[in-house]
């Protein structure tokens, strides 16, 4: 008789909190990986003090950087940057993901967290906006699945790693029909 196996792959837990001193770990543990790194414009950082100023000046004060938790470990962050100063009524999201975590679902369920808690808790939003780089179709279709809208390519928008990069740019307005989050 065969015995019934648990599954390889349970779900799991998907949830998001503010970032914390001792999330410097896990940020050294998938922040310096090329996978990763390709698609960010920060460089990689040389050591382990390089990363903690990085966390405390750059992750520890954003006014919405919150650790992407699976099973309560931290893999990853998204951040959420207010407009300027001229440009109240709108922000950008990004979002990097540790690579062993890549394929999953994990980020679109992020964003659409993300986006359900920014547009109740910033009353004063109009537009989420994001861009994705033109060669990297798997982010660009986790942003489409969390509901944005791809509105047209920006050409040599970003300098990353010395080169001129087109990106995709997305967005998701307050009028857009509301998220369904359902982890």
């Amino acid at each position: 008789m065969d015995q019934i196996q648990p599954p390889k792959n349970p779900t799991p837990t998907v949830t998001l909190r503010p970032c914390r001193p001792s999330d410097l770990d896990a940020l050294v543990a998938w922040a310096w990986d090329p996978r990763i790194l390709q698609f960010l414009r920060r460089g990689p950082l040389a050591n382990s003090d390089e990363a903690r100023h990085y966390l405390t000046t750059h992750i520890l004060p954003h006014p919405y950087c919150r650790a992407i938790c699976v099973d309560d470990r931290p893999v990853g962050m998204i951040k959420v940057n207010p407009g300027p100063a001229h440009e109240p009524f709108k922000a950008s999201v990004g979002y990097s993901l540790a690579y062993d975590y890549w394929g999953r679902g994990i980020a679109t369920v992020v964003l659409k967290m993300v986006v359900g808690d920014v547009f109740k808790s910033w009353a004063h939003l109009v537009r989420l906006e994001a861009i994705a780089d033109v060669e990297n179709p798997a982010s660009q279709r986790v942003l489409e699945k969390a509901g944005f809208k791809r509105e047209g390519v920006l050409r040599k928008f970003v300098m990353l790693k010395g080169e001129y990069r087109d990106m995709v740019m997305f967005s998701y307005l307050a009028s857009d029909d509301p998220i369904i989050y359902d982890n």
